[in-house]
């Protein structure tokens, strides 16, 4: 795919976004994330209940020959895996958090919003770095919270999921604001920096890669 073609596809997908109040309670709550080795793909997704954030349902896919990865262009790298890991689902949740970013983004269309787009579902991102935007700390204990700006626009938040450690970039992705984006991932925030759903699914797709690597490939495990 031609870099010309990803920014068209991403001004299409942008044009689609809505950012809006969520207006139930998450009560169901996925994460996404991608392990890789070489030029093989696992992404995991792992979805729990809110606000015991005990597992209910994990499932995962296995992609080769991936889009190479290009700062900003991250979701056309993990979305494909990720979105096929999503259709294997059986529950229906509420929100969906990414590690990636929501509209924190130079083209306002991270890898959270991108899917959320795609799937018509309400998503977040909640990355480990900013991207794009200027910002200062917020205070060091648990919940506190900065917003990131692009010029004069709020376009995510430094958010502390646990005191004393570094704050994730949150933003929203689509069909959520900044405000419930904020709640719901400190909601999932347990005894790590990582919101559990997000942390769950990285360790998910590691395992499933390391199963991959000793049995040889991943046609293996689906025989």
């Amino acid at each position: 795919m031609r870099i010309e073609k990803t920014k068209e596809i991403q001004k299409n997908l942008r044009n689609r976004l809505s950012i809006k109040h969520i207006r139930k309670n998450a009560r169901i709550v996925a994460g996404g994330d991608v392990a890789y080795a070489g030029d093989l793909a696992v992404g995991g997704i792992v979805a729990v209940n809110i606000p015991e954030l005990v597992v209910i349902e994990r499932t995962f896919a296995v992609a080769e020959g991936l889009f190479p990865y290009i700062r900003g262009l991250l979701a056309f790298r993990e979305a494909p895996v990720l979105l096929e890991a999503i259709r294997k689902l059986k529950c229906c949740p509420d929100v969906f958090i990414f590690d990636g970013h929501g509209i924190a983004h130079p083209e306002r269309i991270g890898l959270a919003s991108h899917i959320g787009v795609l799937i018509d579902r309400p998503s977040i991102g909640c990355a480990k770095s900013v991207l794009t935007g200027s910002f200062s700390l917020p205070e060091r204990k648990k919940s506190s919270y900065t917003f990131l700006y692009d010029g004069n626009d709020i376009i995510g938040a430094l958010v502390r999921t646990k005191t004393d450690v570094k704050p994730v970039v949150v933003s929203p992705g689509n069909k959520v604001n900044l405000e419930d984006s904020i709640k719901i991932v400190l909601q999932c925030s347990g005894r790590f920096r990582i919101p559990e759903p997000v942390r769950l699914a990285h360790i998910f797709a590691n395992e499933i890669m390391r199963k991959i690597q000793r049995s040889g490939g991943p046609d293996e495990l689906y025989q």
